[in-house]
């Protein structure tokens, strides 16, 4: 495994990161809290140090297994986030539908107490507001209220996550210019980079790490599709257009010269490993949800690095949209 620094923090952070939803909101299958602090802990064995939690997967339950996995141990790093107010609405969500949020210093900081409990911790090392938009970036007494908590000793540091879905440039953007964060969680990968190129650029110049989330492009990187895959009712590829995944397909298959070149080495860790390519990120957040795939994911710092030639011929096929119709791609998918 593999360790770098979160932004200008003195925190390490393993490149290979756990996502907590995957085991705390039923949208990847269903676990016992006893499966899910066995596969936390066997990440732990495996080199991850870093695991990323929000106050409203599960309306709390991620950051209650990661308190009963690790307690306050103070050699893993825990990030969650704030700003959903599921105390409130926790009972009004369906599935992954948006419930309303409150960015407010007082929610923020009964949020940031209330995960305080739940984590079984004295202090968060990365405390994000999640999915906030521009309106909130805005917000000077926001980020005054994360500073306040970073001196009483309550986080150790802060930052945004930017979703739900792909997008939020400006938001991005703003807040790494005009607040003083320590990072930034985006949705990057191989096929869909931006506006993430452009959120990277913005956290490279005013020292903020970025934590790329969905690095598997909802899993078509990883490798397992094929013209013949069907999702589970509960899934939400299942109500994408059938052109994402025979498009998706075809991209893949044209990145497959970067496995060629690795014997031994899966494309899904070959996605991983692209990204870590660039300096400015810190960490990846696979969507882990069995011990194989944690395994698998777990081993991505090894993979052999990338040449500037195949660093360059993946960019030419973004660029180029594998060939595509861009234009058609896009009006299929409804964007």
């Amino acid at each position: 495994m593999e360790y770098r620094k979160l932004g200008r923090t003195d925190i390490d952070v393993s490149v290979v990161g756990f996502g907590v939803w995957t085991t705390s909101t039923g949208w990847w299958g269903e676990y016992t809290d006893d499966d899910a602090v066995a596969l936390l802990r066997e990440a732990r064995y495996l080199g991850i140090t870093f695991f990323d939690a929000s106050d409203s997967y599960g309306n709390g339950r991620s950051e209650e297994q990661l308190g009963a996995a690790f307690g306050n141990d103070p050699n893993v790093v825990i990030a969650t986030k704030g700003g959903y107010d599921f105390y409130t609405h926790g009972n009004a969500r369906r599935g992954q539908q948006e419930i309303p949020q409150d960015f407010s210093p007082a929610f923020i900081r009964r949020a940031c107490e209330e995960s305080l409990r739940r984590l079984k911790r004295d202090r968060i090392d990365f405390y994000q507001l999640h999915n906030p938009k521009m309106d909130a970036i805005a917000r000077d007494e926001t980020f005054a209220c994360l500073d306040d908590l970073v001196r009483e000793g309550k986080i150790r540091s802060c930052g945004v996550a930017l979703g739900p879905a792909i997008g939020w440039e400006a938001e991005g953007v703003r807040a790494a210019r005009e607040r003083h964060i320590a990072g930034m969680q985006i949705i990057f990968n191989m096929l869909e980079q931006d506006p993430g190129r452009a959120q990277i650029a913005a956290c490279h110049e005013n020292g903020a790490g970025v934590i790329a989330r969905v690095p598997h492009s909802s899993g078509m990187l990883e490798g397992k599709y094929t013209e013949d895959t069907v999702f589970g009712p509960n899934d939400h590829r299942r109500h994408r257009p059938r052109s994402w995944l025979l498009n998706g397909l075809k991209k893949v298959e044209q990145l497959r010269f970067l496995t060629d070149a690795r014997p031994g080495a899966t494309l899904g860790q070959v996605a991983l490993k692209w990204i870590l390519a660039d300096p400015a990120m810190c960490a990846t957040l696979p969507n882990i949800y069995d011990r194989e795939q944690l395994r698998e994911f777990a081993g991505a710092a090894d993979v052999a690095g990338f040449t500037p030639e195949e660093l360059a011929r993946v960019q030419s096929l973004y660029e180029s949209n594998f060939g595509l119709d861009r234009e058609l791609e896009n009006a299929v998918a409804g964007t």
